[in-house]
Parts: C-alpha cells; structure tokens; sequence
C-alpha cells in the first residue's frame, strides 16, 4: 500500500519534465490537486483490473510494469523511473487498469485525479504532447518487443534488452540498475536458466563485464542471430 501525503511543492512540480514549462502560478495551482505518496519496495501501486481513477508520476525509485498469465507467471512489460508516468491510458479511453505496477525500490509519487489530469490536457498543449510523445514511444516499444519475439533467439533478445537498458557513463554503455535473471526472463519471454547461460556465454565472449549489480557492454553486445 502506498501511503498518501498532501503536501506538494512547487519545486517538486517543476522538476517533472510534463510539467517544467509551466509559469509558477498554475504550478501552485497544480499543486492543490497533486497527491504525494510513498511506496515500499513491492508494493502494488495498482492491479489489472482496477477502476482508473488517477495518473502517477515517478518522483524517485524504480517500478515495473507486469501482467499475469492464467499458468501463473509473471510478463515485465517495462520497468519506469523518476520522470516518468504511467496509468494515463485508463484515463483517456475510461477502461480499468490493463497491468499491474509494482514497486521494485521504495518510491516518491505524484498522484493525479483524473478531473485534474483531464483538465491539463485541454488547457496546457505541453502536458498533451508530452502525453502524445510518450503513447507513441511505448507503442514503437511494444512493436519492436513483438518483432524481437518472432524474429530473434533467446540470445538476440538478451543482447537487444541489455542495449536498451544500457546509459551512457563517461563514454562506457553500462547497465547501472540492478536487473536480475529472472526479471530479464519475463521481459523476453525466456527461461531464467537459458538467461543465466547466455549471460554467461557474453561473459565469457567478452561482450560484456559484470561489476558487482552493474553490467559493462563491451563495444558491440553479442550480434543478433
């Protein structure tokens, strides 16, 4: 359970990247319809199936975004941090939440009413388009997932999600989060044992280099085959 705060600065607003343009008259109004929560690490900020009734935005901490299988396992869709949101969907088309998102680090959120949220569309062009950018991201996300799927083996698909996770540290790509093997199952539909081979196998091949939670790629991860 996340635990509610109703205190909202405008400098906490004006952090967020949907909100950054905005002057700081409307951000103090802003703030009056803006809930701050925190959420221990595994707890569920919400469940397929529940009512849509707010927009969260990532304040600090990592979460991931998860549907279940009628067997009983896990599908990670996405893992969100700071500056990021989730939950618009609902709010747009008025359908229940359609996946699970879960607190993987404690976490500050921002917690948006669907009123609220509804009114910054019509009346802020930023926050629409800001809106708009990130709905056409997760679907350009979601048809290159399906296309990996078909087209690439275990091997590729591990290659392919560790490029993507990868940041850029003093020229280095380096995954900097904590990604463990049976989290990369569920994001590319394998087996937690055929990740730790491949793992091993880029390990070995020099691909890539582990440090501890932090994963090195060398200068070109393992190709697709």
């Amino acid at each position: 359970m996340s635990t509610p705060s109703t205190t909202v600065s405008t400098t906490v607003l004006k952090s967020v990247p949907m909100f950054g343009r905005f002057p700081d008259e409307q951000l103090r109004a802003l703030a009056t319809m803006v809930t701050r929560r925190s959420a221990p690490r595994g707890s569920a900020i919400m469940r397929a199936g529940d009512v849509t009734d707010s927009l969260y935005i990532i304040v600090s901490g990592r979460l991931k975004v998860m549907m279940g299988e009628a067997d009983g396992k896990e599908v990670i869709l996405s893992i969100l941090g700071p500056g990021e949101f989730f939950g618009e969907m609902g709010l747009i088309d008025d359908s229940p939440r359609s996946a699970s998102v879960i607190a993987i680090e404690p976490c500050e959120l921002l917690s948006v009413t669907k009123h609220a949220f509804k009114k910054a569309l019509v009346e802020h062009l930023d926050v629409a388009m800001a809106v708009m950018r990130v709905l056409t991201r997760r679907l350009r996300e979601a048809d290159r997932k399906i296309g990996s799927l078909a087209m690439l083996d275990v091997y590729g698909r591990v290659a392919r999600l560790l490029l993507d996770m990868a940041e850029d540290v003093n020229g280095v790509k380096m995954v900097t989060k904590r990604l463990p093997k049976q989290d990369i199952a569920k994001m590319i539909g394998a087996s937690r044992e055929m990740v730790s081979l491949v793992m091993k196998d880029l390990q070995s091949s020099g691909y890539i280099e582990v440090r501890g939670s932090t994963i090195v790629l060398r200068e070109t991860v393992a190709p697709p085959r």
